[in-house]
């Protein structure tokens, strides 16, 4: 359905919290956030997890803490959104420092609160989750009090989590701020322009091969400058997370991030053994594409490359109107939000420097309203990323009514309801391209995400956990970073290119998020979980829709494994789904090389 008039590429921030960064208004709900942080700190500091009325007493808490922890995400969002948006704004980057320290009170209440849940009788404690007020939230609160006997004491996590504002949050501030201060002069038509990081990536879709290695230089030349300061905040932030897994007597690197994506090992190393054993389809088409771009074989800025000296591009009012089209195809329901979030102006898509590169989706749970950030320039690749940000706003949509202690979903889910979304674009274009040339540009689109997923990820997450390996015995050099990255690329793109990025641990942001450690094999988990609903999905009948809808509702009360085995029938532990799932891509794959 085409619109009559087009959509503002900038969204729209002052409905939630008008004036910005200097928003009066926005003060006035922090204040109010500490003032309920206070009513809680003396409620679970009160509680008496043996008492008589234990039961109650925890629904009363839970009650606070769910109204609680919505404005806190609340006003995270307003901060992000903020300092994406501008990454100059002084406001804002005073606000992330206060967004830190909310942030470990916060975690100092509930880490209370759950060593309390720790110490309850077993006896008594299925008494208490078995209360009608708690059994909805039962998953959660049973994740919470094993969580917790696995921690040091309440004083020693307090006590960590105050540190860690200044001394492990303040490493990951310090990344984005000499970031957003980065810019690459490029000369183009014998001028010399300025631009921002982000703004310089989206010109490695350039049709033009030397003006693409070109750009990958300066990029690289603008890392470089500040190579030294991104080991010391890289080695750091991992330093601070090791010794943290020291004291609590954690070997495995990977038991946090396991844990907090609910998952577990034998999942993990059943998808990353499918995709290491199908990774020949995709040297196929790596060497196919050095074929058709005239080279022996392809550097690592040519894999997004086009293949046709002109690049296609879209408004803005068309790409969503594109999506919105296709979404209308599979799912109505997030066809009309997609429509919705257009019109109320929840996207913030405008091509200018200043802004934070990348995109992101973030929720205001509080508001029951979604932002999506990134930077249009008419790509395919472009539309990809809004249907993808597009995609957890939905998902967090339809999780509006849920309780808010279930609305806690994993990065791996959160990343699942995202790529099924782009997905459905990616697969209907290809069914409804024009001609051989159009299909054959659409399906490369498709599978250069399975070579994001299966060869890019891969790389971080085996760069990752050998640098943390060496990181236990003492801090690692640049030279030594460098080195290992090279090596995992090479691995992981089983030695088919020609040149590497051996400084990328530097410029991708995931390496120096504090949130979440190893924020990479999530993605390719939601990749391939996603292909598995959308095989499921052409399957079904009518009632797909819903049936999407009530997995998306499950994903924060339960594990990955019995989430997909309650809504799909599959054992995530096995190979056999893993493989099932890349069957599609190979497929993708061969019809390309046929073309």
């Amino acid at each position: 359905m085409q619109e009559t008039r087009g959509y503002e590429k900038t969204w729209d921030l002052d409905v939630i919290f008008p004036g910005g960064s200097e928003s009066k208004e926005f003060e006035d709900y922090l204040q109010k956030l500490e003032s309920k942080m206070k009513d809680l700190s003396n409620s679970v500091n009160y509680y008496d997890p043996k008492g008589q009325n234990s039961a109650l007493e925890l629904v009363e808490i839970v009650t606070i803490l769910e109204a609680t922890m919505k404005k806190l995400r609340e006003s995270f969002a307003f901060i992000s959104c903020l300092s994406a948006q501008n990454v100059k704004d002084v406001g804002a980057n005073l606000l992330t420092g206060r967004r830190s320290t909310l942030g470990a009170k916060m975690g100092s209440i509930q880490t209370i609160l759950n060593q309390k849940l720790a110490i309850i009788p077993e006896e008594k404690w299925l008494e208490i989750v078995n209360h009608e007020s708690l059994q909805d939230i039962s998953f959660v609160l049973n994740e919470r009090r094993e969580a917790a006997q696995e921690l040091l004491s309440s004083e020693q996590e307090i006590l960590l989590n105050d540190l860690s504002v200044d001394g492990y949050h303040a490493w990951g501030q310090m990344y984005e701020t000499i970031v957003g201060n980065m810019t690459v002069e490029l000369e183009e038509n014998g001028a010399l322009n300025l631009y921002s990081i982000g703004q310089a990536s989206n010109k490695l879709s350039s049709p033009d091969p030397e003006f693409r290695k070109y750009v990958f230089e300066q990029i690289s030349k603008a890392w470089e400058k500040n190579i030294d300061l991104f080991g010391q905040t890289l080695n750091h932030l991992a330093g601070f997370r090791l010794q943290k897994y020291k004291h609590r007597g954690w070997d495995n690197v990977l038991k946090e991030p396991l844990s907090m994506n609910r998952m577990n090992q034998e999942t993990l190393d059943a998808m990353w053994n499918a995709i290491t054993k199908n990774k020949h389809h995709f040297v196929k088409y790596l060497t196919k594409k050095a074929e058709l771009l005239g080279k022996d074989k392809l550097s690592i800025y040519d894999i997004n490359a086009p293949l046709t000296k002109t690049v296609k591009t879209v408004s803005f009012t068309e790409g969503a109107n594109f999506i919105m089209k296709h979404f209308r195809e599979f799912s109505p329901k997030m066809a009309n939000f997609a429509k919705m979030a257009f019109e109320k102006r929840w996207i913030e898509a405008e091509d200018r420097p200043g802004k934070r590169p990348g995109g992101f989706c973030t929720s205001f749970p509080d508001s029951e309203q979604t932002r999506v950030f990134m930077t249009y320039s008419g790509t395919s690749s472009n539309i990809s990323t809004l249907a993808h940000e597009l995609g957890h706003a939905y998902h967090q949509y339809v999780m509006n009514d849920v309780h808010g202690l279930n609305q806690g979903y994993a990065m791996n889910v959160a990343e699942t309801a995202s790529t099924f979304a782009e997905m459905i674009v990616a697969d209907a274009s290809v069914l409804n391209a024009k001609d051989k040339q159009e299909k054959l540009e659409l399906l490369e689109d498709k599978v250069q995400r399975s070579i994001a997923f299966f060869m890019n990820i891969h790389a971080r997450f085996v760069f990752e956990t050998r640098f943390y390996e060496e990181r236990k015995k003492g801090i690692v050099s640049v030279k030594r970073l460098n080195e290992l990255m090279l090596d995992a690329q090479k691995e992981t793109y089983c030695e088919a290119l020609e040149e590497y990025d051996p400084a990328f641990w530097a410029s991708k942001l995931h390496f120096h998020i504090t949130s979440t450690p190893f924020y990479n094999f999530p993605y390719t988990f939601g990749y391939l979980f996603s292909l598995g609903i959308y095989a499921h999905a052409k399957r079904s009948n009518e009632s797909f829709e819903d049936n999407y809808i009530a997995l998306l509702r499950d994903t924060g009360r339960m594990k990955v494994e019995d989430l997909a085995w309650k809504h799909l029938k599959v054992d995530l532990t096995k190979s056999d789904f893993w493989e099932a799932a890349m069957e599609l891509c190979v497929k993708d794959v061969e019809e390309f090389i046929s073309l």
